[in-house]
């Protein structure tokens, strides 16, 4: 007959301490990028200009879906202050507002022919983002509506554009 005492989980004393360690070297590990300066200097530039809309609701639309990222009015949730979700936020908004940003429409007008083509094809906004950005998610028809919006907007069909 064994001696060894069995613990919960069928977990014998050496692998429960094991487990702990492990589980205690992860909460130190996720303090200590706490303080990893990335990510965590959150800034809305001020807004130079932001393109001649020509609907209050294709505005609405684009702020809804789009905002977040290609703008300088982000919304900064709690979450995003804790790494490495700070670091994935931040990485994405820059990245976001280089390739296209709604407030500095006076910078770099000429990047327009894309937004379109990224909604038609669906990877914007991305998958990954809608499920804790519920506005993001739009319907086919507001889908639709940005799409017409934003060719009326800026001046042409952008749908056929290469």
């Amino acid at each position: 007959m064994s001696t060894r005492r069995q613990l919960p989980f069928g977990l014998s004393k050496l692998r429960r301490i094991h487990f702990i360690r492990l589980g205690v070297a992860l909460i130190v590990l996720v303090i200590a990028i706490q303080f990893i300066p990335f990510g965590h200097a959150h800034s809305n530039p001020p807004v130079t200009q932001e393109p001649n809309w020509n609907s209050p609701q294709t505005r609405e639309l684009a702020v809804a879906a789009c905002y977040d990222c290609h703008s300088n009015q982000t919304n900064w949730r709690w979450y995003t202050n804790i790494a490495p979700i700070s670091w994935l936020t931040q990485a994405d908004v820059n990245g976001g507002r280089n390739n296209l940003n709604f407030s500095e429409w006076d910078q770099h007008p000429e990047r327009t022919q894309r937004i379109v083509r990224a909604i038609q094809d669906g990877s914007m906004p991305p998958a990954w983002y809608t499920p804790m950005h519920p506005s993001a998610r739009l319907s086919s028809s507001q889908q639709q509506a940005l799409i017409k919006g934003l060719e009326a907007t800026f001046g042409a069909s952008t749908s056929s554009a290469p």
